[in-house]
């Protein structure tokens, strides 16, 4: 059996199941690899967190509770009540294992606003973890790898393909500059997750001829318009549910299936076809995203991709990615089983782990240990994937992807300030058009 590379050239098993062991050890042996690191029990990590809801806050607890020796010292978001709500999570004793160790922020290195995370990068922190809405990412990555700050970017990393663009050019300045980079895929840095991709690689189901990737969960949070909310502040506190801000729920959550697609192909798609729309979620609370989509995407030499994801209550919840080959089928549940059927059956026994903490365990180890990851490519093309599947469902039009990396689309706004900020129309295909 065959692998591609990144486009669509065939790889070595061998260079694969290389780098495939060095993943796997580095995700089981973190804490080894840190009791032995330069300043290890001497230096702490100094962290700083920008972006305060429950994604960063469930960062910074992963981290504090996932490595030893590390300080999370600055805090900086768009708002100051979603600033104390994450500092008070953190540090509240009636939490199940108590307070978190480590949660040294003071209110001089709290910061709020537009700029804030321009003032947390002077507080003196050594790696910044980014979790504010993915309209930011591309903003903020190039302001923490400027300052020469480590980074952990949770996924996806830009709406547009302006904002994957930069992220790229800026991934390779980190790299340039010897700065970790690590991405928000969780899997990648999951033992069961790891072990289920290397068997694919290694020719376990014979030949791949199609993939099935799904994202189907209910409702998520949302919040109401309140008095004296400007355009701005709404839709940035409701910020899910705007194109501009997520990139639409195919962005904001299925890139997980998709990112996790390109790694057990190791190959990126070429073109999609796809459909989607607004059938639950249709009141103005949910802003200008769909609830829905379906996508037919193409990879090097005719596999064809199947996905699909939406957010409809009161319905089946269904996220995997099944591999078929020759051989047999493999399946890969984000929160249930991994398995492989057919010929050669095989079933992950182990307890699964926390692998959001796993992540932040591994970063930590890298940086004090000099093995300096660098995911910025390889989240930013599946960031395009996702975006790849948006624009051919708003578009109603088979999209490629060579069209899609020099597209001049941009959906962020002129200036980021309170106030008037008209909604864009919900997009209609047939109408709609990629610029």
């Amino acid at each position: 059996m065959s692998t591609y590379g990144k486009t669509g050239e065939k790889q070595s098993r061998r260079t694969f199941l290389k780098a495939g062991a060095a993943t796997a050890a580095g995700a089981l042996a973190g804490f080894a690899v840190l009791s032995k690191a330069r300043g290890a029990g001497t230096d702490p990590l100094r962290v700083g967190l920008i972006g305060c809801g429950g994604r960063g806050t469930g960062a910074a607890d992963n981290i504090l509770s996932g490595a030893p020796n590390v300080r999370l010292v600055a805090l900086a978001d768009l708002y100051r009540d979603r600033l104390d709500q994450c500092l008070n999570n953190l540090k509240d004793p009636r939490r199940k294992d108590g307070a978190l160790p480590g949660v040294e922020v003071t209110k001089e290195r709290c910061f709020v606003g537009f700029e804030a995370y321009k003032r947390l990068l002077e507080s003196g922190v050594d790696l910044v973890l980014l979790a504010t809405p993915p309209a930011f990412r591309p903003i903020h990555f190039a302001a923490c790898i400027e300052a020469g700050k480590h980074v952990f970017a949770e996924k996806p990393v830009a709406v547009d393909p302006a904002g994957v663009r930069k992220f790229i050019e800026t991934g390779e300045l980190a790299r340039q500059k010897g700065l970790a980079v690590m991405a928000g895929t969780q899997r990648r840095h999951d033992p069961a997750f790891i072990e289920a991709v290397k068997r694919v690689k290694d020719g376990q189901i014979g030949q791949i001829h199609a993939v099935r990737c799904y994202y189907n969960t209910g409702f998520l949070w949302k919040f109401e318009r309140q008095p004296g909310w400007s355009d701005m502040e709404w839709q940035t506190r409701n910020w899910y549910y705007f194109t501009w801000l997520s990139g639409d729920h195919i962005v904001e959550q299925h890139i997980h299936d998709l990112d996790n697609v390109n790694w057990v192909l190791d190959a990126l798609p070429e073109r999609c076809l796809a459909v989607g729309g607004r059938t639950v979620r249709t009141e103005a609370l949910y802003g200008n995203i769909y609830d829905h989509f379906a996508c037919d995407y193409e990879y090097p030499g005719g596999l064809h991709v199947i996905s699909m994801c939406r957010q409809w209550g009161n319905t089946d919840v269904k996220v995997a990615v099944e591999v078929v080959g020759t051989k047999g089928t493999a399946v890969m549940e984000q929160d249930g089983r991994l398995f492989i059927t057919g010929e050669n059956p095989w079933r992950y026994r182990e307890p699964r782990i926390d692998s959001r903490k796993q992540e932040q365990t591994d970063l930590a180890a890298a940086i004090r240990g000099g093995s300096l990851p660098n995911d910025a490519r390889s989240i930013a093309e599946s960031t395009l994937t996702a975006i790849l599947g948006r624009e051919a469902a708003y578009s109603g039009s088979t999209v490629e992807w060579e069209k899609l990396k020099t597209s001049q689309q941009s959906l962020l706004p002129e200036k980021f300030e309170f106030g008037p900020l008209p909604v864009r129309p919900v997009a209609r295909p047939g109408e709609y058009k990629l610029i």
